[in-house]
């Protein structure tokens, strides 16, 4: 590939998403592979002291690349977490030789600078059975489970919810961590700036309520969240780090695939970041499964999408 192929694709790679829009990846180009490596910079050691998130952030921006290369005509072989590479490796991508690119490629890597984070309310308009399905399938290609909430399930979900965000709220490093990387102003390269921050939640709102802002916007009059949005539980069959990179792709596949079929996403982090909802949950969910995201998904306005870094700053040498 030439520089300019290369960097579309390391570029296309960044546009994942991640916990407080951090970006914690970055790419060694070498002759023969590409290298994706974790950034110990932007880790996040209260809301995420495992580097669970950090991981599953790079696994989303590995499967941006894979659609970027596939795009290309270049068929990427991945190994993750390679022994030989360093300690911050997590995946290399050797090519597998020229293929066509399949038309679902396509509509996927053509939906991933239209992906970000709606934190705004959605339309009060359900998700077709069709567009479900897809999402399954996308995260079953991923050798991974999407689980979609069901009606029954939900008031316990909502508990639990609530109660991870009480605790986090209640730990003043977490609240020093989340102000650090949010209310930012328009021209940051990275964290969420207050204009992708979405209204500021409430008391009386049932699945949003982490607070982007920083307390800087306030909440626009008769904006209301929906009570009622599809919540899906992507899910793994192990918990390991291995596991964590493989959801971290089959996250983004099911976020593009909504993205190409108008939908719009947004993730519920803190019932997966608190150990103990976590475990609470996967009791829910039948207790085989490993929850790993659970997300918000419906039909959304027009938003704005969090800022990127510049291409140097992905780049190891």
């Amino acid at each position: 590939m030439t520089p300019a192929e290369i960097e579309q694709v390391i570029r296309r790679a960044g546009l994942a998403p991640s916990l407080h829009n951090t970006q914690p990846w970055r790419f060694r180009i070498l002759p023969q592979m590409i290298e994706l490596h974790y950034d110990p910079a932007r880790r996040l050691p209260v809301a995420d002291p495992a580097g669970r998130e950090l991981r599953l952030a790079c696994g989303a921006a590995l499967f941006n690349l894979r659609l970027a290369l596939e795009s290309a005509g270049i068929r990427p072989n991945v190994a993750l977490l390679p022994h030989l590479a360093g300690p911050t490796a997590l995946a290399e991508i050797r090519s597998g030789g020229h293929a066509a690119p399949r038309p679902e490629t396509l509509r996927l890597h053509a939906a991933i600078p239209q992906r970000h984070s709606h934190r705004a309310p959605f339309r009060n308009v359900p998700v077709p059975t069709t567009e479900r399905n897809d999402m399954l399938l996308a995260a079953q290609a991923e050798q991974c489970w999407l689980h979609l909430v069901t009606p029954g399930e939900l008031g316990t979900l909502e508990g639990l919810v609530h109660r991870a965000h009480r605790v986090q709220e209640a730990d003043s490093r977490f609240r020093a961590e989340l102000a650090a990387w949010t209310g930012r102003p328009g021209d940051a390269l990275e964290g969420v700036p207050t204009s992708a921050a979405g209204p500021r939640p409430g008391p009386q709102d049932q699945w949003v309520h982490r607070d982007f802002s920083a307390g800087v916007s306030p909440r626009p009059e008769g904006v209301e969240y929906e009570s009622h949005p599809l919540l899906v539980v992507l899910c793994t069959h192990q918990e390991s780090p291995y596991a964590e990179l493989q959801a971290g792709q089959a996250v983004q596949n099911v976020w593009l695939t909504a993205t190409a079929r108008g939908l719009a996403a947004s993730m519920i982090s803190e019932v997966i970041e608190v150990r103990d909802t976590r475990d609470e949950l996967r009791h829910l969910l039948g207790g085989t499964l490993h929850p790993q995201a659970l997300l918000r998904i419906g039909y959304g306005g027009p938003t704005v999408p969090a800022p990127r870094r510049a291409i140097d700053d992905l780049i190891l040498e």
